[in-house]
C-alpha cells in the first residue's frame, strides 16, 4: 500500500484540514487539539507553520485522541 503522503514532507494546514486534507476538523478544533497536546505542535518557518507528513499519516491512521484523555510521559494514572 503506498503512504497518503511520502517522507519527509511538510504540510500546511490547507493540506491537512478538510475540505483540501483528510482530518475532518475546523482550525479552531485543530488548534485546541495541539494546545492540549493531543495533536503534535507545529514546526515554526517564520511567520508560517507546517507539520510533518509522518505525524499527519499517523493522526489519519490512528484519530486524534479525545479531549480529556490524552496522557503526559511519566503520568501514572
Amino acid at each position: 500500500m503506498q503512504s497518503l503522503y511520502p517522507a519527509p514532507r511538510l504540510l500546511r494546514l490547507k493540506d491537512i484540514l478538510h475540505p483540501g486534507g483528510p482530518l475532518p476538523l475546523s482550525k479552531s478544533s485543530f488548534y485546541s487539539a495541539i494546545k492540549e497536546g493531543r495533536v503534535p505542535a507545529p514546526i515554526k518557518l517564520g511567520r508560517a507553520s507546517a507539520w510533518r507528513a509522518e505525524d499527519v499519516r499517523k493522526l489519519i491512521e490512528e484519530g486524534i485522541p479525545r479531549a480529556g484523555l490524552a496522557t503526559r510521559t511519566g503520568d501514572k494514572s
